[in-house]
């Protein structure tokens, strides 16, 4: 006759988590995990959209005005269909106006445009209306969102999907458009905390 063991005895003993109150693995802390990943590069984008009208069901109300984010978190999740990702600090003001706006725009900054990278990544900035007035910008025909001059590429998109990701949101977005306003000059570059060129 098979032995029956007692029901305590057959409890999968409980593991303690890899984790602290934080969130962090044990033994990595912000200061840590900061200075690895300021070692990767990343290309530099600003990334604009156009408030809804202050009153969608009226034609002729107001459109509302233009805002842009600086970004280093972007890249290319598909070429079919092709969909990009873009990373937002989960509550910024960019978060906020893509959840309730799908059509946004993105141009990724050559060399030359450091001061425009540097301006809308700035704490306790001025209103977004002053940061685009004297940046050279078309509104995009699929998005009406700012399509920066003298990028090296500009892309319009739509929202697909919007995934919560610790404190940030990513969001992935269809595009709807692309085209290159400018091929000459290298790339803004992100790196140690820094926007460098390459070379």
């Amino acid at each position: 006759m098979p032995r029956v063991l007692p029901p305590d005895v057959l409890k999968t003993p409980s593991v303690p988590s890899p984790s602290t109150a934080s969130g962090h693995a044990v033994g990595v802390s912000n200061d840590e995990f900061r200075a690895v990943m300021s070692r990767l590069a990343g290309g530099v984008v600003l990334v604009t959209a156009q408030e809804p009208p202050l009153d969608p069901d009226d034609p002729r109300a107001p459109q509302g005005e233009y805002a842009g984010m600086t970004a280093t978190a972007f890249l290319s999740v598909s070429l079919d269909p092709p969909l990009v990702l873009v990373s937002l600090r989960t509550g910024a003001r960019m978060d906020d106006l893509l959840d309730e706006q799908p059509l946004w725009a993105v141009s990724v900054l050559a060399e030359s445009q450091r001061h425009i990278a540097g301006r809308f990544a700035m704490k306790g900035r001025l209103s977004d209306r002053l940061l685009f007035e004297d940046i050279p910008y078309t509104p995009g025909a699929i998005t009406g969102a700012p399509l920066v001059g003298g990028a090296l590429g500009n892309l319009e998109c739509r929202t697909e999907q919007r995934v919560t990701a610790g404190d940030h949101t990513l969001v992935i977005g269809r595009v709807l458009g692309a085209r290159m306003p400018s091929a000459d000059g290298g790339p803004l570059v992100y790196f140690r905390g820094r926007y460098r060129q390459l070379g």
